[in-house]
């Protein structure tokens, strides 16, 4: 594979890209009060990038991106009309769900692969792919945004993702998990709503934690005030069409109730604008 820094000029590149777009939008109803995001939404690749010197097997892993989250948010944006944004390219080119600064934003070892293209990355390609992918998927989100703000709503954002069931031989007893950092607004009825299903085992941030700086849910819920949480649900729950259906249909109800109790949405509508959460 040739590597993409040996490409001929960066308006090569540009023009190559032109037609691939970083992210993907649902219209939805703004007053719903509800925007839903998937930072891993596909595996796709701009196609001067080849498979990023990876066997093809490697994008239907867990690595390349979030199994079964597309399906689950298309299904939320069909049964609540909220509006959705979606990514539109792996997280192996660059992980729009880390800041700009990180050291994982361009992986170059993921669960054991090694991505050649990525292993001696240069300072000016990794600045190419954050103002060709990363950049605009943001600006896309804080598009949406200044709308509900517009028309005087409060968004609560709320954002997809999904975990391996299995993780270096220990099982997850999880089916789904809220990764938060300092807001607690949503993010607490929301794990009550999900506990209430007693089939359910639900982590408060596990798998993982959700304070991480600089990540999507800080970069536009944190930093800008506004209700948040980042919901995780197991990936062999929603593999498949029906698993997806079922999360969504779950999601939604669950959705619904909280986004007409006033006792939850109050306390949303608060701090909107400046960011008290931030540091």
């Amino acid at each position: 594979m040739k590597s993409v820094d040996m490409m001929s000029s960066p308006a090569d590149l540009a023009a190559s890209t032109s037609e691939f777009s970083a992210f993907h939008s649902l219209e939805g109803d703004l007053r719903k009060g509800l925007l839903i995001l998937a930072d891993h939404a596909s595996a796709a690749l701009p196609p001067e990038y080849g498979t990023l010197g990876l066997e093809e097997a490697q994008f239907s892993r867990h690595i390349a991106y979030d199994i079964g989250i597309e399906g689950v948010a298309r299904g939320l944006n069909k049964e609540l009309d909220v509006p959705v944004v979606m990514s539109q390219f792996s997280r192996l080119l660059i992980d729009p769900n880390r800041g700009v600064g990180d050291p994982t934003l361009v992986m170059q070892i993921s669960d054991g692969a090694v991505i050649p293209a990525n292993a001696n990355v240069s300072a000016q390609e990794v600045a190419y792919r954050v103002e060709q992918f990363h950049q605009p998927y943001h600006q896309a989100i804080s598009a949406n945004i200044e709308q509900f703000l517009a028309n005087d709503i409060c968004p609560i954002i709320i954002s997809l993702h999904s975990f391996t069931d299995n993780w270096r031989g220990t099982l997850r007893p999880w089916q789904a998990g809220i990764l938060w950092d300092q807001d607690p607004r949503f993010v607490k009825p929301l794990l009550s709503a999900l506990r209430e299903d007693p089939r359910l085992t639900v982590g408060d941030n596990e798998p993982y934690t959700g304070q991480l700086k600089g990540d999507c849910m800080y970069t536009h819920g944190t930093s800008r005030g506004l209700a948040h949480a980042l919901i995780e649900i197991r990936q062999d729950l929603i593999e498949h069409e029906a698993g997806q259906q079922e999360w969504a249909t779950r999601l939604s109800d669950i959705f619904t109730r909280l986004l007409a109790n006033e006792k939850v949405i109050a306390p949303c509508r608060q701090a909107c604008h400046f960011g008290c959460y931030a540091d």
